[in-house]
C-alpha cells in the first residue's frame, strides 16, 4: 500500500465541505473589501525567495523544497505567497494601473519542510491579501481589520491582535547597530544559527525559538526606541485608525515576524482559546516597503497578511464552533422494477437540467435499502417511481423531514420540490 508523504493530508468529502465554506466566506469578505483574486504558480525560481523572503531566514535556510529541473534551473515550491504576488506585480507592471493601491487576494497550497505537528503540515493552505501602492496608515489599519474579520466571520471570540513597528530602513539600521552591540558579548552563548544571524541580520535573533529564554533576549534594545520621527508618527497614526474602528490591540516590541521584507507595521493574530495549543499564532503580516524594488520594480509600498486555513479550523475546534455545510441533495429517486430504470435515468437528467440536486440507486438495491441510501445522502425528498407511476406519467414525492407524501406529474416534480 502506498501512503501519502509525511506532513501532507487527504481532505475527504466531509472535511472538504468545511473547507469550501471557509473559502467561500473568505472570497465574499475579499469582495466586500474590494480585493480581487490572483493565482500564481506553485513553484518559482529559487532566487525569488532568496531575495524576497531573505537568505538568513529559517524558511530559506532550512524549510524550502528546492529542486533542479531538466534544464538545470533551480526551482522552489512556494513557501509563502507575498513574494510571488510581488513578482507578478512587477512583471505585469501593475504599478501602472489607474486605481491604486492594487488590492489582491490568493488562496492556495504552500510548502515548507518542517517537523509536522497539529496545524502545521509540510503542505498547507494559505489565504492572503496584498495591498500594493500606498503608504497611507489607513490601508495598514484596513488590512488589520480585514484580518480580524476573517476570524470573527466564523464566530471566533478568543482573539488577540498584537502589533509592532519595525521602522523604516534608517530606523532599522540604528536598531541593527544597537542589537549587534548588545549581543556581541554573548555571541558564544547563542545557538549556531544566531551566531550567523548576528553578523548578517541581528533582528532575526529576536525571533529565535532556541535562544528565546536567554537573559540577553529579555534586555535586548527595543525597536520602538530607535524609530525616527517619520516611523514613530506612522505607527501612531496606524494605532489611531484602529482606535477609530474600535479594534483592540496590544503593542509587543519584540514582535519581528519571520521574514526579512517587513518594515514599519507588523502584526499577528493569536488564539487565546483554552486548549488551542502551545503555538498560538493564527496569522500574521505587515508592511514590506522595499520588496518591490528588490524584485526589480519601482519604489512602491505594500502591506498584507496570510492565514493558515488549517489553524483556522483548529481555532474553531478549540472554541467548539461548527461550520454549517451545504451537504445533502434535493431529492433521491427510488426506482422499483427493471422496466423503470430507463425512465429513472430520463427523470434524473431532466431534474438536474432544471437545477435540482439529485441522485439515484446504481446497485439494484431493494426499496428499503434505497430509502436508507436517501437518508445517508441527506435528501430532502424521495421520488418513488414504479411501473404503475411511470405508466401514469406521475411519481410519489415524499418529504423525509415531515413524512408528507403526494403524487406529482413527472414534468412538475422540479417545480414542486423547488417550491418547498
Amino acid at each position: 500500500m502506498i501512503h501519502i508523504p509525511r506532513g501532507t493530508e487527504d481532505l475527504l468529502p466531509e472535511a472538504t465541505e468545511k473547507w469550501q465554506v471557509i473559502e467561500n466566506t473568505l472570497r465574499k469578505l475579499s469582495e466586500k473589501y474590494h480585493y480581487r483574486e490572483i493565482r500564481t504558480p506553485m513553484f518559482e525560481r529559487t532566487e525569488l525567495f532568496q531575495r524576497g523572503v531573505g537568505d538568513t531566514t529559517d524558511i530559506v535556510q532550512k524549510e524550502m523544497y528546492t529542486f533542479e529541473d531538466r534544464g538545470g534551473r533551480s526551482l522552489t515550491l512556494r513557501p509563502e505567497g507575498t513574494a510571488s504576488v510581488a513578482r507578478s506585480y512587477v512583471q505585469h507592471k501593475m504599478h501602472g494601473l489607474p486605481e491604486q493601491p492594487t488590492k489582491l487576494y490568493y488562496i492556495g497550497p504552500m510548502f515548507r519542510y518542517e517537523r509536522p505537528q497539529q496545524g502545521r503540515t509540510r503542505q498547507f493552505t494559505q489565504f492572503g491579501i496584498e495591498a500594493i501602492g500606498s503608504d497611507n496608515p489607513a490601508i495598514d489599519a484596513e488590512v488589520l481589520a480585514f484580518a480580524m474579520e476573517c476570524y470573527e466571520a466564523f464566530g471566533l471570540k478568543s482573539l488577540k491582535l498584537v502589533i509592532n513597528s519595525l521602522g523604516d530602513r534608517e530606523s532599522r539600521q540604528s536598531h541593527r547597530e544597537a542589537l549587534i552591540n548588545h549581543f556581541q558579548p554573548h555571541q558564544e552563548e547563542l545557538c549556531q544559527d544566531c551566531q550567523v544571524r548576528l553578523e548578517k541580520n541581528p533582528l532575526r535573533l529576536l525571533d529565535c525559538k532556541v535562544d528565546q529564554d536567554h537573559p540577553a533576549m529579555k534586555t535586548a534594545p527595543s525597536i520602538l526606541d530607535y524609530l525616527n520621527e517619520y516611523s514613530s508618527n506612522y505607527f501612531e497614526s496606524v494605532k489611531k485608525h484602529l482606535d477609530a474602528m474600535g479594534i483592540s490591540y496590544t503593542v509587543d516590541e519584540n514582535l519581528v515576524r519571520g521574514l526579512d521584507y517587513y518594515t514599519q507595521t507588523a502584526f499577528e493574530i493569536m488564539s487565546e482559546a483554552e486548549g488551542f495549543g502551545s503555538i498560538t499564532t493564527l496569522s500574521g503580516g505587515g508592511r514590506y516597503n522595499g520588496l518591490i524594488e528588490d524584485l526589480g520594480g519601482p519604489e512602491t509600498s505594500g502591506i498584507g497578511f496570510a492565514l493558515s486555513i488549517e489553524r483556522l479550523l483548529m481555532a474553531l475546534d478549540a472554541e467548539k464552533l461548527s461550520l454549517e455545510t451545504n451537504a445533502g441533495i434535493d431529492c433521491y429517486i427510488v426506482s422499483i422494477g427493471d422496466e423503470v430504470t430507463f425512465k429513472a435515468t430520463e427523470l434524473i437528467h431532466q431534474l438536474r437540467q432544471q437545477g435540482i440536486r439529485a441522485d439515484r440507486d446504481y446497485l439494484n438495491k431493494k426499496m428499503k435499502a434505497q430509502f436508507k441510501a436517501a437518508e445517508r445522502a441527506k435528501a430532502k425528498f424521495v421520488v418513488i417511481l414504479g411501473e404503475e407511476e411511470m405508466n401514469e406519467g406521475k411519481a410519489k414525492v415524499k418529504e423525509l423531514a415531515t413524512g408528507e407524501q403526494t403524487t406529482v406529474p413527472l414534468n412538475e416534480i422540479a417545480t414542486y420540490i423547488g417550491g418547498k
